[in-house]
């Protein structure tokens, strides 16, 4: 069952599909509560509260999956993961470090990679993305459109659209489903100045994804071109879906909730979101988008 639970979250991620990320999250929770003694179940669980930002429940399920007998240099990786995701980089650095002098392969080269590139330390990521590619033997895409994402997301950050675009069009050659890449590729080509190719290229996801992000998307860039009737109806769908989602899975989707209520206008919700965000995970992005929302706040009507 651990299997099947990480095939799904892994579709879920793939394919944009939170309805999968909540199917993962309550079979891993069944499955712990039919085997509590099963150290491999709570990791499981772990990884599936972590989906949805359930940071601290996650590393107390890897403390007790830890004392269960799973092993120790599994429980550590994932650890790390928690760790980056919550900001907490010096300690992710030294797992990871540790983890690549014993098992130097895509998965730890990989993280080791988005971790450079979130601290800002472009050339190591660089060096890192390009030795994790040359170290995969499997033959399934997943892992190198995965690395290809996650070096989009680098040059994106770093304000380099035709990087990022370049990243992010080889993540969709690997994996032409791979809705995160389609919606950032969309949002590159808009900025680039193609429009009417990021609408038709998001289209799709409205319909394959049940997350808002794509929605949101669709309706800054019909906005930005003038389509406003369109727009409005998409951003009513938005606003429907981040309601319904903040309501079940609050500090998941602060973040991207609280940018939606920044380009919307309303800077009183963005603001509380953003500090329900920065309350789970205190990344630099988080506190510079709480410093977004309050400067907006102070400047607003």
């Amino acid at each position: 069952m651990s299997e099947l639970i990480e095939l799904v979250a892994l579709r879920g991620q793939v394919l944009g599909r939170i309805g999968d990320y909540e199917w993962a999250l309550e079979r891993a929770e069944q499955l712990t509560r039919n085997a509590p003694a099963d150290g491999m179940a709570v990791v499981a669980r772990a990884r599936a509260r972590s989906l949805f930002h359930r940071f601290a429940d996650a590393l107390a399920d890897l403390d007790a999956a830890q004392r269960l007998g799973a092993d120790p240099a599994l429980v550590n990786v994932e650890r790390a993961g928690v760790f980056q995701a919550i900001g907490r980089y010096e300690a992710a650095l030294t797992i990871y470090n540790e983890a690549a002098k014993g098992r130097a392969d895509v998965t730890v080269l990989g993280a080791l990679a988005t971790l450079h590139a979130e601290r800002g330390e472009i050339v190591a990521a660089e060096q890192l993305f390009d030795e994790s590619r040359s170290r995969y033997r499997g033959v399934s895409p997943f892992p190198l459109a995965l690395l290809d994402f996650q070096r989009g997301l680098m040059w994106l950050a770093q304000g380099d659209l035709h990087r990022a675009l370049t990243w992010f069009k080889a993540a969709v050659r690997r994996v032409p489903d791979y809705a995160p890449a389609q919606g950032h590729l969309a949002e590159v080509e808009a900025a680039l100045g193609e429009p009417e190719v990021a609408i038709a290229r998001l289209l799709p996801l409205t319909t394959s994804s049940d997350d808002p992000d794509y929605t949101a998307s669709l309706a800054r860039i019909l906005g930005d071109a003038g389509r406003a009737d369109e727009a409005a109806e998409w951003r009513n769908k938005t606003v429907a879906r981040y309601d319904e989602l903040i309501a079940r899975h609050p500090e998941a989707f602060a973040d991207h909730a609280a940018e939606f209520w920044l380009d919307a206008g309303d800077a009183a919700r963005a603001q509380w979101l953003a500090q329900m965000n920065l309350e789970v995970r205190q990344t630099p992005r988080a506190h510079e988008l709480l410093a977004r929302a309050a400067a907006f706040g102070a400047f607003a009507p």
